[in-house]
This record gives structure tokens, C-alpha cells and sequence, in this order.
């Protein structure tokens, strides 16, 4: 792949999630010099290149000197495993997966939860309120009484005050 349309390439990935933080991008080059950009792993045999992509402050790519490829061609067990698909909730993954299935089973909205984990748990609410950029969903239980849980602008359970 030319230099040209590698730059190409990359830049329609940094453009493509401008609101996701740093990323890493994998340069897979097989035995013939072809050369492919995944966010998943590289096919067995195939050199493996992280590359550290970071939208935010414009574009960070570190091209791999001829004596790194050159080893890892001939050595595939000495690459580094990275870890690329991480789960991202919107809301600054402030829950771990651990937090989020024992708030579910215990019936609890805690704060960094969103909007879909809320609908998941509770259902749909029955009245929707909206002031300012705060969304609150209202849910009717018995007796009279109801639950509110607010949102913050971007879809993610609100703190108590």
C-alpha cells in the first residue's frame, strides 16, 4: 500500500470516531508486503505493528523501523499482545462490567449508568422530563410512589446532589 493512501487510510479512522480517546490500530503486513490497518488482531503469520492513535490531539502515528519488521517477520512469538476491543458505555466507563451486572441484580441505578442499562433494567419510563440539558425519566410504583433517575447531557446517570 502506497504511503499516500496508508495516510488516507488513517485519517478516515481518526476522523471516524473524533469522540473516542487514544486508540491503537494494528499494521499487519504479510509474507508478500502487503500491508492492512485493523482495530482486531492480525491473521497468524502476519507481522503485527501497533500503531498509538490519538484524535484528540491530531494524528500519532509511529511507523515502525526496518529492523523491528524485519524480527518480527522472523520471530512471531516475541509480539507484545494488545488488547484493542474494550467496551466504552458512553459515560467514561466509570462502572466495570462487575459493578454493572451487581447494580442490575440488586436494582440500582448508580451514577455513570446509561440511558439503555437504565431502559434494560427498569423498562421504558412512564413519564419523560426534560429542563435544560437534564433528562429525567420518571417510573410509576405501586402505592403512589414513584422513582426518578436523572440523566447528564450525554445519556449518563447523574450523581445525587
Amino acid at each position: 500500500m502506497p504511503l499516500n493512501t496508508q495516510k488516507l487510510f488513517i485519517s478516515l479512522l481518526l476522523f471516524s470516531s473524533l469522540d473516542a480517546g487514544a486508540t491503537t490500530v494494528n499494521r499487519c503486513q504479510d509474507q508478500s508486503g502487503s500491508v492492512t490497518f485493523t482495530t482486531l488482531s492480525c491473521p497468524i503469520g502476519q507481522a503485527t505493528t501497533p500503531q498509538d492513535i490519538n484524535p484528540a490531539s491530531g494524528m500519532t502515528f509511529t511507523a515502525p523501523s526496518p529492523a523491528s519488521k524485519a524480527h518480527a517477520m522472523r520471530d512471531p512469538e516475541s509480539r507484545e499482545v494488545v488488547v484493542v476491543g474494550q467496551r466504552d458505555d458512553g459515560c467514561g466507563n466509570i462502572l466495570s462490567a462487575e459493578q454493572r451486572r451487581k447494580a442490575i441484580i440488586n436494582q440500582q441505578t448508580p451514577t455513570g449508568m446509561s440511558k439503555r442499562d437504565v431502559e434494560s433494567l427498569l423498562g421504558r419510563p412512564d413519564k419523560i422530563i426534560s429542563r435544560n440539558a437534564e433528562v429525567r425519566y420518571v417510573y410509576e410504583e405501586k402505592k403512589g410512589r414513584s422513582r426518578q433517575v436523572s440523566f447528564d447531557e450525554h445519556g449518563c446517570v447523574k450523581g445525587k446532589r
